[in-house]
């Protein structure tokens, strides 16, 4: 009788796989065993040929909800097996090659159950099963078995313990199983120390009665799955400015939690996609345009036309909105921009002074992880944070890359990621933040030492990007010279442009595309600040064909945050701040600007000092903001200004080719390459300011004529270079309308237009391309 071995690799461990193959080995009469192991799942199974064939297809249109077969072999079996039917054998601990599952929403059934009185579930805050439930925010170690994860504190009760080892249960071998008899516990504490007593709320329990404390204006430090969050009610006005100021995020948009759909869409327009994000095993946060049906407190996303609007994704989160009729802002629980806290005693002491209350429990997280935050733009998902949900499932790389040796990238500055190469994949981690930060830097190492461990990744090769000042660069450099291995710096827009191909498949011996990276800036190869680039490239070199007229960014970082600075520097670099001077004075920004220091500012760009040209469009989308009267003086994030002129746009506008709708740009040269010269478009703004043009009309004519602007150089470029495909990439393209009307126009001249999906288009995509581009230099010196 034929004997075979099916190895399964993917994420196949801790989903509800093997309880899959049982059920379909006995469905097709095979006898045998299956396993996991570092792999992912051995299988091996006796029968006839058409049986085990039959099996095999089986397996694979029958996966479990969350598993993911990357691949699956069949080879002979030498060996005689001793089994007489089918059975599920022990894990086995070998090299690590399996993947770890993504953190789950909660699944129908559990929900089910947590509101059924009948059921042992009923209202307990941690039931999960093998199809959701904390994956990654609890696993210390691969296997994933309970015994290495924080579950292992928790002894399993006899009825728990008989669902586990239940092959015919949706709970077999669902490593976090609990109930209120021997798992996690959840408790209410007053932020003074004072004790919370049953009388003050007369609710079901703690969890309860946090819905009460939000319906009264309180904020609730709640511990969740992947970090503690904090949340109060998002129709009140005064107690959202009360969590502006306490922790001190003064004006950068607020997440929000609802119920359910029905209460959603009672503020912004849901599209069937975004439906199926909002109710999708990974549950971000998905970026919604609001409707004019209700509103919600002005600062919870003032200057903004969109709301990020997430669903609950733990029993914990259903059972306080149980009787919420209204969403609620949970935002990560931290100061500024410190990492979210994760532990009780760390919550106690920073979050102290912000909450007024915590609801904490007893699983400890082992791995951070913030909510992801996603955006429908026509009928494809952008990623704009890719962590719980998404992290750390692997890409699957392009032909050619299979058989590259281990390689760690370190990711950038900003909304770093790290990512993890190896035969095939790339093992990307979740979001960790600004590494400008402390904490965070802190934070950061020690998730890479994590999945370092957990993956027992050797790295051959790193990979960082080319800033001799970003903190991941050094760390890169000193793990390098620590460990004797070959370092690989990284162009910052080549990065960009490489996670980009990637994951739309271009294979590693294809011929170079035009790669247009629009961003705050990077560090080019020579030495100055990019940010407006058009590079020919493939994953392992590329051409600067053009740019953007570089500008001074006044005072350096600085300049992020006082849009001001950029239109002044843009005036000046355009020759007109003497015409500003002279024919329009009346104008409020010129007004604005006699009032700084000039002759200081401009000895600064003079001299040079602290005032590095920048060919950035990040900034110039800045400095029109503030141009026009948006954020003028001072932001609190960067491209806050930029953002807020994006959701005034006037949408009648778009899509007319009239030149009186759309601000013209000049075409020059560069140093021998061309550029994009942005005088003719301050001309023109300042004749439309003069004229009293309203805001919407003049920010779409930027949009517009920036959107031409692109495309007339593609065509440019396509004359002297073969050029079939585009790639945008960088933070600006985040912006809808500007990634919108560049596709739509590059479209039409025929250009097969790539773009992100993913991975995030801003830096968060970086440690992608990085590792890819060291991977295709390899390739190449060897």
């Amino acid at each position: 009788m034929p004997t075979e071995e099916i190895r399964v690799r993917g994420t196949v461990q801790g989903v509800g796989f093997r309880p899959t193959v049982y059920r379909l080995a006995k469905a097709c009469g095979l006898g045998g065993d299956v396993c996991n192991d570092g792999e992912g799942v051995l299988i091996r199974v006796s029968g006839s040929e058409e049986a085990i064939t039959d099996f095999v297809a089986r397996l694979q249109t029958e996966c479990p909800p969350l598993a993911r077969i990357n691949q699956l072999t069949r080879t002979p079996y030498e060996g005689k097996l001793k089994f007489d039917n089918f059975v599920i054998s022990s894990s086995v601990n070998n090299g690590i090659k399996t993947e770890i599952t993504p953190d789950a929403a909660t699944c129908l059934q559990c929900q089910q159950e947590i509101f059924d009185p009948f059921s042992r579930f009923y209202r307990y805050p941690f039931t999960n099963c093998t199809h959701c439930g904390p994956r990654l925010s609890i696993i210390r170690a691969i296997p994933y078995d309970r015994c290495n994860t924080s579950m292992s504190a928790f002894a399993m009760c006899s009825e728990c313990g008989k669902e586990y080892h239940d092959v015919e249960n949706r709970r077999f071998h669902a490593q976090p199983v609990a109930c209120h008899v021997c798992g996690p516990a959840a408790w209410l504490e007053r932020a003074d120390g004072k004790s919370v007593t049953a009388s003050m709320f007369s609710m079901l329990d703690d969890v309860d009665a946090v819905c009460t404390l939000l319906q009264k204006g309180e904020i609730v430090a709640i511990k969740g799955l992947g970090g503690i969050h904090l949340a109060c009610d998002a129709t009140q006005e005064t107690v959202v400015q009360k969590l502006r100021q306490r922790k001190k995020r003064y004006h950068k948009p607020f997440a929000l939690m609802a119920r359910d759909i029905e209460i959603i869409e009672q503020y912004c327009i849901v599209n069937a996609k975004e439906k199926e994000l909002l109710t999708s095993s990974a549950a971000p946060i998905v970026l919604l345009q609001v409707s004019d049906k209700k509103q919600l407190a002005s600062s919870v996303a003032s200057g903004q036309n969109t709301l990020g609007f997430m669903l609950p994704y733990t029993p914990l989160h259903y059972l306080i909105l149980r009787r919420m009729n209204r969403p609620i802002i949970l935002t990560s629980g931290n100061v500024a921009d410190e990492p979210q806290c994760i532990d009780n005693d760390d919550a106690r002491e920073k979050l102290g002074k912000i909450a007024d209350y915590f609801l904490f429990h007893n699983r400890e997280i082992i791995n951070r992880v913030d909510d992801s935050v996603v955006r429908v733009i026509g009928d494809k998902v952008q990623t704009i944070r890719r962590a719980r949900g998404y992290a750390p499932a692997s890409i699957s790389l392009p032909l050619g890359f299979q058989k590259v040796p281990p390689i760690l990238a370190m990711g950038s500055e900003l909304k770093n990621t790290f990512c993890l190469l190896r035969e095939g994949k790339a093992i990307f981690s979740q979001h960790l933040g600004d590494l400008e930060n402390a904490a965070a830097f802190n934070a950061y190492q020690e998730n890479l030492n994590l999945y370092l461990n957990l993956f027992e990744h050797q790295p051959e090769i790193i990979a960082i990007d080319k800033h001799p000042e970003y903190l991941s660069s050094k760390f890169g450099k000193l793990l390098a010279d620590t460990n004797k291995i070959k370092i690989y710096p990284i162009q910052h827009h080549h990065a960009h442009i490489a996670a980009c191909m990637v994951e739309n498949g271009i294979p590693l011996d294809s011929p170079p595309i035009l790669g247009i990276a629009l961003d705050g800036l990077g560090y080019g190869n020579d030495g100055t600040l990019w940010g407006g680039e058009f590079l020919l490239a493939d994953y392992r070199k590329f051409q600067r064909l053009a740019t953007f007229k570089p500008v001074a960014m006044i005072g350096g970082e600085q300049a992020i945050y006082q849009p001001w600075r950029n239109t002044y520097a843009q005036l000046l670099a355009a020759n007109l701040w003497d015409d500003c001077e002279h024919n329009y004075t009346d104008l409020e920004i010129v007004k604005f600007l006699r009032n700084k220091p000039l002759k200081l500012l401009n000895q600064l760009i003079e001299k040079r000092i602290n005032s590095p040209p920048a060919s950035s469009v990040g900034r110039l989308f800045d400095a029109v903001a503030a141009a026009i009267g948006i954020y003028r003086n001072e932001c609190s994030y960067e491209g806050q200004a930029a953002i807020a002129m994006e959701a005034i746009v006037d949408v009648s506008s778009l899509n007319n080719d009239k030149e009186t709708l759309i601000y013209p740009f000049n075409f020059g040269f560069l140093d021998s390459i061309y550029c994009i010269d942005p005088r003719p478009m301050w001309q023109a703004l300042l004749n439309d300011l003069q004229q009293q043009i309203p805001q919407p009309i003049m920010a779409a004519k930027f949009h517009q004529g920036l959107a031409n602007a692109i495309v007339e150089m593609v065509k440019h470029l396509s004359q002297e270079n073969l050029i079939n495909q585009v790639a945008l990439t960088g933070g600006v393209f985040q912006n809808c309308i500007l990634l919108e009307q560049v596709t739509k126009r590059l479209q039409t001249l025929g250009i097969k237009v790539l773009t992100h999906s993913l991975v995030p288009a801003n830096d968060g995509g970086l440690s992608l391309g990085q590792a890819v581009i060291a991977a295709a230099q390899l390739i190449h010196e060897r």
